[in-house]
């Protein structure tokens, strides 16, 4: 990890030097080589004018270069469709690349006079770079079906098969899976995307229809198995919802006035396109909105809904809730759990202070207020003693936000020796959780302990507890950013070379970027998964690698976690490393505690 920091170091260095030596080739010398190069010349009163004329020139140079490839294929066909099309697929590769080819200034202003040039066989470099994203993407879509993300797995299906659809070899690309079977990739994505589509299932868990507003809890599954996440959307009657992000196999849907009236069935899509998380990835942008959506008819559904069975009276358990043999006095937390429920419902919460300590009140009232906070079903608790504290999960809640995405997510309470509520938080995804309580060399209360902080650290970033997230930081933290920068490439110039960019910062800048950050977001939303956590040689400290989704009003991204942590004092974790890189390295590895 260290040596690749000097590496790029050494890389932008050598980039520059070469694309100086570069430059003095002249211009005869390209044009006298048409099998070799293909170039575009451009005048104009200022320097920009005649390099947007160079460009234009350049791109209707490529353009045939590349059309000859497509009119290979006969699915286009030809005419004006086909045209289109053609112009579509190479507005990918302009629009994202050409503004970092080679340009020399052979006049300047004011009659200016600017070159542009590419070597031919550079171009199919370009290709080779989309082609293997495409066969990543699949990778991930693979390995996220395995783990019933199907919200992931749609995702990466369908990117890798618009990034297919922009490659003139787009009928051409096999992909060879785990048993060495190849798959015609333009074929292949269609059918395991509609098979997907074909083994999730609806279902209406739990529905409640009172004056002017009708509340379904839905169950989803995907091949009769809950799924870890899926994003959807439903017809309200006058439009489709905004997006809704299901967990562990619970969604919602909600009407309102006439729209909740007389409902016998209800249409949904699921959502595969995720136009707004491509965002973060410039040739994927410029691909997805220059080509055409493709339309899965299979992604559309239609739920029956059964108005006889509205209004459920879900039956209260009688039972002890899972673990309260282990509590003293179990009816005392029950009494309070139902009172603050009741308040949630309600939303009159002074009623329930008294049960909070002050800071887990201020907590509280943050999350209620966090997307207007709804309770989807009875919550099913389940107890655990950590140290002196008693842990309930969990309560299912539903978080809205306008004109953006909404939650569902797992709400968690901890009790302090007083039974007072000393904290509240979202829950891991039950994947997750999963993961780290199947680490059975350590002892349970080491493996709760990591989850609690683990929740904590999920809720602060949501609730956007500045003060919380500064004081679990050591004033002494290494906190490592990495993030994509483009470098020329002195053997290709018509592309960017993409590398990791690592940079170092101080508790106190982390913190003063991530405040503004806070306040530039509506919303900000952690899932994780993929956890592999490592113990220190001494005490309760931890290496926590994880895979992290992060969702915001105007941002998403998808990387790697690292924390090394101390546990020692758990009511008061000490993060001393943190690291966020946007890919695993070469040998599939992320930071560690092997590399500090």
């Amino acid at each position: 990890m260290k040596k690749r920091l000097v590496l790029n170091t050494f890389l932008l260095s050598f980039f520059l030097f070469f694309q100086i030596t570069i430059q003095s080739q002249s211009v005869d010398e390209i044009k006298s080589q048409p099998k070799m190069y293909i170039w575009g010349q451009g005048s104009g009163i200022t320097l920009n004018e005649a390099d947007n004329y160079a460009l234009r020139f350049l791109i209707g140079q490529i353009s045939t270069h590349v059309e000859s490839k497509f009119r290979q294929r006969t699915e286009w066909g030809a005419g004006k469709e086909f045209d289109e099309k053609v112009e579509m697929v190479i507005n990918t590769y302009s629009s994202a690349t050409l503004q970092q080819t080679e340009r020399i200034v052979i006049q300047n202003e004011p009659d200016a006079l600017v070159f542009r040039y590419i070597k031919r066989e550079d171009i199919a470099k370009v290709f080779e770079k989309r082609k293997k994203k495409a066969l990543e993407f699949v990778w991930s879509a693979q390995k996220s079906k395995e783990y019933l993300q199907i919200a992931d797995a749609l995702k990466y299906y369908y990117w890798a098969f618009n990034l297919l659809k922009s490659h003139p070899d787009f009928d051409e690309i096999y992909y060879t899976d785990e048993k060495g079977k190849k798959h015609l990739l333009s074929v292949w994505i269609p059918v395991q995307m509609n098979n997907i589509f074909s083994k999730i299932k609806f279902s209406v868990k739990k529905l409640k229809n009172q004056e002017n507003e009708l509340d379904i809890v839905l169950s989803i599954k995907y091949n009769s198995k809950p799924v870890t996440n899926l994003d959807y959307s439903y017809w309200t009657g006058r439009d489709w919802s905004n997006i809704i992000s299901a967990k562990d196999g619970i969604g919602f849907m909600e009407f309102y006035g006439a729209s909740a009236k007389n409902i016998e069935s209800i249409k949904l899509k699921i959502e595969y396109l995720f136009t707004g998380e491509a965002l973060i990835d410039k040739e994927l942008e410029s691909v997805m909105t220059q080509i055409k959506p493709v339309p899965f008819r299979q992604s559309y559904f239609k739920l029956e809904i059964n108005q006889t069975e509205t209004n459920q009276v879900i039956k209260k358990e009688e039972k002890n809730v899972a673990g309260f043999n282990k509590i003293n006095n179990p009816l005392e937390y029950k009494h309070i759990l139902d009172n603050v429920v009741k308040a949630i419902r309600t939303k009159q919460y002074s009623g329930v202070e008294k049960y909070f300590t002050a800071d887990a009140y201020s907590s509280f009232i943050s999350l209620v207020q966090y997307g207007n906070a709804r309770i989807l079903i009875e919550p099913d608790w389940k107890a655990a003693k950590l140290n002196n504290s008693v842990i309930f999960k969990a309560v299912k809640m539903s978080f809205s936000f306008k004109n953006n995405k909404k939650f569902v997510e797992d709400v968690v309470f901890s009790f302090n020796e007083k039974k007072q509520i000393e904290s509240v938080s979202f829950a891991l995804s039950q994947k997750a959780e999963k993961s780290i309580m199947e680490k059975d060399v350590w002892s349970e209360q080491n493996r709760l302990q990591i989850i609690s902080f683990m929740e904590d650290y999920k809720t602060a970033y949501a609730l956007k507890k500045l003060e919380y997230i500064e004081s679990i930081f050591a004033d002494d933290a290494l906190i490592i950013v990495g993030r994509y920068v483009l470098v020329k490439n002195p053997e290709n110039r018509f592309i960017n070379n993409k590398v990791v960019q690592y940079n170092r910062y101080s508790k106190a800048t982390y913190i003063k970027r991530l405040g503004r950050s806070f306040k530039s977001n509506e919303f900000i939303n952690l899932k994780f998964e993929e956890s592999s956590i490592r113990k220190g040689a001494k005490g309760n400290i931890y290496g926590i690698q994880i895979k992290q989704s992060y969702f915001s009003t105007n941002y998403g991204d998808v990387g790697y976690l690292f924390l090394m942590v101390d546990l020692n004092k758990p009511e008061m974790p000490v993060i001393h490393i943190r690291t966020w890189q946007p890919e695993k390295d070469g040998n599939g590895e992320i930071y560690g505690l092997k590399d500090f």
